[in-house]
């Protein structure tokens, strides 16, 4: 089979050919269905810093997977060949697709049964993929570690792609959400996501009282704009890495109580919350769709900011 592989930054994906791979003990194959492609894979190719997590090249990339059952490898209970499922990339088995093994860029991919979650009736692969990465993410800030709840005043920074889907989990749960968008042209997208405003900066709501700040862009000055924002013991999530450090007012920060806490990822609970909040259609992401041999231009589209919403390669 043939599959799109990082072979060194700065370098363009390959399409390399090898053997198809054929389930160990504890591990199923994958026909792959749906693929996204995220700002990370924009980030492996561009900077060195990501070899460290790169054991082993070259690497077929792709973290955010979905598929169908092909083959199931000794030891395995609970799968059958042709269920539906997607990949958690941070699932049991401690190795990230795409990254510490081979990712979903490619017809098959081999998994850790450990990492699968199953997909609910009527849900597209497109949407599975996507919720496998940028739902688990978007939900494990806002929701798991955030704790939103009915009734809740919650600011969202950045209506990206994880953005746009944690500010729409908050308003699901009955929360009073305003989000923070610097672009203006994505401010429809917040009505149409049930914020109830939406401003250019974070600063606009200084003062305001917030129970829940959860920066999904990671400026610095977001996060400091943050503490403004919340009521005295009022939570701060950082889940984007815009920038990898911020300054604070650390005199707010202790009068008002703040809790500055990060989110990395999430679980494979996070990705079935979602997977139900997809299929049910209460969250319903904006996706775009290419095909495999469009993998390589899909990033550069990413790398150029065209892309709105997220963009997932079927196969």
């Amino acid at each position: 089979m043939k599959a799109w592989q990082f072979t060194g930054t700065h370098q363009p994906l390959a399409l390399n050919e090898f053997p198809d791979p054929t389930p160990g003990p504890g591990e199923v194959v994958l026909e792959v269905k749906a693929a996204g492609l995220c700002h990370s894979d924009v980030g492996v190719l561009e900077d060195e810093g990501w070899l460290a997590l790169l054991p082993v090249l070259p690497v077929t990339m792709g973290h955010e997977i979905a598929g169908v059952v092909t083959a199931i490898g000794d030891g395995v209970e609970g799968y059958a060949v042709g269920d539906r499922v997607g990949v958690c990339p941070t699932g049991g088995s401690g190795v990230a697709p795409g990254y510490g093994r081979d990712g979903g860029f490619a017809p098959l991919h081999r998994v850790p049964a450990i990492d699968l979650v199953r997909m609910p009736e009527g849900l597209p692969f497109d949407l599975a993929a996507a919720g496998t990465d940028a739902g688990m993410t978007s939900y494990h800030a806002i929701a798991t570690i955030g704790e939103v709840k009915a009734g809740d005043k919650v600011a969202v920074i950045g209506l990206g792609g994880l953005g746009q889907i944690g500010a729409r989990v908050a308003v699901v749960k009955g929360a009073d959400v305003t989000a923070v968008e610097i672009n203006e042209e994505v401010w429809p997208l917040a009505q149409e996501i049930g914020a109830s405003r939406v401003v250019k900066d974070i600063a606009e709501l200084a003062g305001g009282d917030f129970d829940l700040v959860v920066d999904y862009a990671g400026f610095g000055t977001t996060t400091a704009g943050a503490v403004d924002a919340i009521r005295r013991d009022g939570t701060i999530v950082v889940v984007g890495m815009g920038r990898l450090e911020a300054t604070l007012n650390t005199r707010d920060v202790i009068l008002k109580q703040a809790r500055i806490l990060g989110s990395n990822g999430g679980t494979l609970d996070d990705v079935a919350e979602v997977y139900a909040l997809f299929a049910s259609g209460e969250v319903e992401p904006q996706v775009a769709t290419i095909g495999f041999d469009e993998i390589p231009e899909g990033i550069e589209r990413l790398k150029r900011g065209e892309v709105r919403g997220r963009l997932v390669a079927l196969l």
